[in-house]
């Protein structure tokens, strides 16, 4: 489990075929780094096997590499975020990021505003259909996503479920890959599982056909 607060960038090198090394410069991953702990990856729970000075070694199998953007940093320079799992006791700043990522977006354009930059995603072509099933029934305004393992909030959505818009502070922007992202480029995306369960329960509820919530229905279920 995860928060979605980016703690260092890192560099994706490949030891052979689905091993993967994470060169990092930051302590804060590597001081208290173990064997067998779960680190973050562009928003992908990876698992670590091997520890060295500047980095460690996980792997990554085949299905991870392509649902998720790793595969296609294979060879990159570009740097992925990094966050190391949430502590018993620890503060939690973002929300409950599991790093199961739900499917891949891609950025559509970067604007600054006042205060914040605004950056809107949408579905990459041809997946369309996978990113309703799998991604845009969990966006709602107000409402957390992770984009790339970072814990942003949907300030605004196409209700039709094609894009959405989140408002991404300075500190964010700066401290981690989001100010690499050019038009086009894929995003890791993982919603909230808060509503992945709500969904479920709601499913059993009326035998798998989700009924709509109205002020009768919470009236009847106790609320």
């Amino acid at each position: 489990m995860f928060t979605g607060l980016i703690q260092a960038l890192g560099s994706l090198g490949v030891v052979d075929s689905d091993r993967l090394y994470l060169s990092v410069s930051s302590d804060l991953i590597l001081a208290d780094l173990a064997i067998g702990d779960s680190v973050a990856v562009d928003g992908v729970c990876l698992t670590v096997e091997e520890i060295f000075s500047d980095g460690f070694v996980a792997t990554a199998s085949p299905e991870t590499l392509r649902r998720t953007t790793l595969g296609q940093r294979l060879g990159s320079s570009a740097p992925v975020n990094l966050e190391t799992s949430l502590r018993a006791g620890s503060k939690i700043g973002g929300h409950f990021v599991t790093g199961h990522v739900d499917g891949v977006g891609c950025l559509v354009d970067s604007v600054l505003a006042a205060s914040s930059w605004e950056m809107t995603f949408s579905a990459p072509p041809a997946l369309d259909e996978q990113w309703r099933r799998n991604i845009a029934r969990y966006i709602v305004p107000k409402g957390s996503i992770a984009v790339n393992g970072i814990s942003l909030t949907v300030a605004d959505y196409d209700p039709t479920g094609d894009r959405f818009t989140v408002a991404v502070i300075p500190h964010t922007y700066k401290e981690t890959n989001l100010s690499r992202l050019k038009p086009g480029d894929p995003v890791n995306l993982e919603g909230d599982i808060l509503g992945k369960y709500v969904e479920r329960l709601l499913g059993e509820r009326s035998g798998g056909a989700i009924e709509e919530i109205s002020l009768e229905f919470l009236a009847e279920n106790g609320y």
